[in-house]
């Protein structure tokens, strides 16, 4: 018996999702607007697993991706997109961070000779006995950074 597609060919390829559309819709979700530029660094950040990125990182990427965008651009989109809620910023040292596309409570592990940076989950560690804010002040998060080194040189 010969079976017949559900569907005609060329209504298969209008229902398929367009290549954009997850990062449109995070951009749209977060309320920014979905330039170009944003576009393609929002699909290179979130068409994939969580990680950790830092702007010159992504600027490779764009460019070894043919994207026309220069490193100012990417940090200025970067930390907007940490400002829309949709990156973390994780200062590991002065004038180092990292933008990570995880944004639920989480810690880290660092390791300071190859600058991996590694996500321990939240509910895998216990922050006790923390002082109370100042006056007037409220705590907005932890963020726990675990400093790695070598064993060896341990």
């Amino acid at each position: 018996m010969l079976e017949r597609p559900t569907a005609a060919p060329y209504m298969m390829a209008m229902t398929s999702p367009r290549p954009f559309k997850r990062a449109l819709d995070r951009l749209s979700h977060a309320g920014l607007r979905p330039t170009r530029q944003r576009l393609a660094l929002a699909r290179l950040l979130f068409d994939g697993p969580d990680r950790h990125v830092t702007a010159e990182q992504l600027h490779g990427e764009a460019t070894v991706g043919n994207m026309r965008v220069s490193l100012a651009t990417v940090y200025n989109t970067l930390h907007q997109f940490t400002a829309a809620g949709l990156l973390r910023e994780v200062v590991v040292e002065a004038g180092r961070s990292y933008f990570d596309t995880n944004t639920s409570e989480h810690h880290h592990f660092f390791h300071e000779s190859s600058g991996q940076l590694m996500d321990i989950p939240g509910d895998s560690m216990v922050v006790a006995n923390m002082p109370s804010p100042p006056t007037g002040a409220a705590v907005a998060r932890v963020d726990v950074i675990i400093r790695l080194k070598d064993a060896a040189t341990a």
